[in-house]
């Protein structure tokens, strides 16, 4: 039988009864035949918790520390996990990542993980480090398991958001690709670097609601959710959409470097000390040069907007004697994602026409193989991703 990873969210560990839920869908996973590893995350809202202790006593805390807070919340899960497994008569234990010897890098708070050391699968293992989709994923793929399983409090992925657009659906499945691009713009399903590790190491994922009956027969569970998996992969041939969902971020900043000396190196002057404090940034552009200058444009995450801001102006300005830097915390992305990009035009021209139709005016604009995203104003982004699924025939099976 088949060696599966199942990872479950805070939602879906947030009580003592959904513990024993989950410890009830595991089991049945396990008395079919299956090899089953577990990595739960901390209860809803414990997490929170913890960093609120943490600023009680250090405004801002030392990162190390604050991970070393964090993740005892992942520890109390696991603990009372295998003991709801062992309460049902399944041999189960749990282990910290460290007993697995799961090894990241040392930027904390936003660590990669380098390396796993293969883990045996003999019993039920409740895992805990971090408690992210990542360490799923990447658990999944040292122990060459045949699948991963994420149960959240959705039951799949979406053609976007339902709750701003009532009529999206459910894919049944989507590739690799496309849903790294869906997480990078913004869909909060998975996270991008967990979509990442497995497109990497070719770990087909399924997304599935632990919010269901756990009773409900293996086999069909098997089948539910949203399988994420390989473009040659045969279930894709069922879906060839165009475009296969709308992703949107309203956690986004967008900063200007005005009046740049137009020459070379001077992109990796501005955005070299940005990468320096471990900062993502996004969509960039560089405006035409006029009179030997030029504007550089590009957004971060909201939370970076303050940090980034202050690197350019008490260590970038005086480098490169730039007149002004300038930002808007009041902006949002939307994107459009779809494998059938790559062989159908136009595609760009109708996203455009149908904001314009809206007055949605576009302020920056950035392009993959699949991907095309905007730059908008914050206000609009529900009116943009509404008009845009219904463009593109989204809400139609």
């Amino acid at each position: 039988m088949a060696l599966i990873v199942q990872k479950f969210g805070g939602t879906s560990v947030g009580s003592v009864e959904r513990i024993r839920n989950v410890a009830r869908r595991v089991a049945k996973w396990r008395a079919a035949g299956h090899e089953i590893v577990v990595v739960p995350s901390a209860m809803a809202g414990e997490t929170n918790r913890l960093i609120a202790l943490a600023k009680e006593i250090q405004a801002h805390p030392d990162p190390r520390e604050l991970d070393v807070v964090a993740a005892t919340g992942e520890q109390v899960t696991i603990g009372l996990l295998a003991m709801a497994l062992l309460e049902l008569g399944v041999k189960a234990r749990s282990y910290s990542g460290w007993q697995v010897r799961i090894v990241t890098d040392s930027a904390h708070n936003k660590a990669r993980i380098t390396s796993i050391d293969e883990a045996k699968a003999g019993n039920i293992t409740t895992l805990g480090r971090g408690g992210s989709d990542t360490s799923a994923v990447a658990l999944a793929a040292a122990l060459k398991a045949d699948e991963c399983h994420i149960f959240t409090d959705v039951d799949g992925v979406y053609t976007t958001d339902p709750r701003i657009v009532p009529e999206a659906r459910r894919l049944r499945t989507i590739t690799f690709e496309e849903m790294l691009e869906m997480a990078g713009a913004g869909s909060k399903v998975l996270q991008i670097r967990s979509v990442e590790f497995a497109g990497k190491y070719r770990v087909p994922t399924r997304v599935l609601s632990s919010l269901t009956d756990p009773a409900i027969a293996v086999v069909e569970e098997a089948q539910a959710g949203t399988l994420i998996t390989f473009e040659d992969d045969p279930h894709m041939a069922m879906e060839k959409a165009v475009i296969s969902g709308v992703a949107f971020n309203r956690d986004e900043a967008k900063i200007t470097v005005h009046d740049v000396p137009d020459r070379p190196g001077i992109a990796y002057a501005i955005l070299g000390p940005i990468a320096d404090a471990h900062i993502d940034v996004d969509v960039i552009v560089q405006n035409v040069g006029h009179d030997g200058m030029t504007d550089m444009t590009f957004t971060v995450h909201r939370n970076d907007y303050a940090k980034a801001v202050k690197i350019l102006k008490t260590q970038v300005q005086p480098h490169i004697k730039c007149r002004e830097i300038s930002g808007d915390e009041r902006i949002a992305k939307v994107s459009i994602v779809g494998m059938g990009m790559r062989s159908h035009a136009g595609i760009a021209a109708q996203m455009f026409r149908t904001l314009s139709e809206e007055g949605i005016n576009i302020q920056m604009i950035s392009t993959s193989e699949i991907k095309i995203t905007v730059v908008i104003e914050e206000k609009y982004t529900e009116l943009a991703v509404r008009v845009l699924h219904k463009a593109f025939e989204l809400d139609q099976a």
